[in-house]
């Protein structure tokens, strides 16, 4: 699908495609990579709507492709993952930061990228998540907390354990299990989560799509383009098979 005068949306585990909206406004993409921003070069969209993006064995989305875009009058928004990162490094150049994740990193509540880290699957399989997010973790004990399913003693033990393992093996199991070993009570923890879980990053996704509508309307200020550099324009280059 042309992306003409549309929103595209960089979109994988935080908002896999069950949960997207089926509006032709929206043209969806995979998690965002280096050099995605800049093959949308010449398209025009009226907006692009960054929410996860790939790291780790790809190359992350740059700086500099989104400011680029940004200069080009096309609105960026940013929320959720990858989004909430590059919206809080670059909301004072123009990006559009939106929902809790955007405010916690921008307020320096939240400092590391693995708040938002998550393994998931392919595209075939729907960017399906294979663990959880720590600030999924971190939304879920707080809900425990306040519906008093556990008390303050088990929700720093929680917290403690799910900053234990590692990103792709943080899943509730291994956290429960952490804090098993830890002599601490899970069951009440245990029996809750299937109706208790919070998706923090969905929420935000989802947030991030109503605030695309109704930027869709509005002329984006002009801001300047940013500094070249040797490793940008190659980048471009290589995207633009020059």
């Amino acid at each position: 699908m042309k992306c003409e005068d549309r929103v595209v949306v960089f979109a994988g585990p935080s908002l896999p495609p069950t949960d997207r909206s089926d509006d032709p406004m929206f043209v969806w993409r995979p998690p965002a990579a280096a050099g995605d921003a800049f093959a949308l070069d010449g398209l025009r969209p009226r907006a692009v709507v960054l929410i996860d993006g790939l790291f780790d064995e790809q190359p992350s989305i740059r700086h500099k492709e989104l400011l680029t875009l940004i200069a080009q009058s096309v609105t960026v928004i940013g929320g959720a993952s990858m989004g909430a990162l590059r919206a809080a490094e670059l909301s004072t150049f123009g990006m559009i930061g939106v929902g809790q994740i955007y405010e916690a990193y921008a307020r320096g509540y939240l400092v590391g990228d693995d708040e938002v880290a998550v393994l998931h699957g392919p595209e075939e399989l729907d960017w399906s998540p294979l663990t959880e997010p720590l600030v999924n973790v971190r939304a879920t004990i707080l809900r425990a907390v306040r519906d008093m399913i556990i008390d303050m003693p088990t929700a720093r033990l929680a917290l403690r354990a799910a900053n234990h393992l590692f990103y792709k093996d943080r899943t509730w199991p291994a956290i429960l299990q952490v804090m098993r070993t830890a002599r601490g009570a899970t069951q009440a923890l245990e029996d809750w989560l299937p109706v208790g879980r919070v998706d923090l990053k969905r929420q935000d996704a989802l947030a991030c799509l109503e605030v695309a509508r109704s930027f869709y309307e509005t002329e984006p200020a002009a801001r300047p383009f940013p500094p070249q550099t040797m490793f940008s324009d190659a980048l471009a280059a290589q995207v633009r098979g020059l």
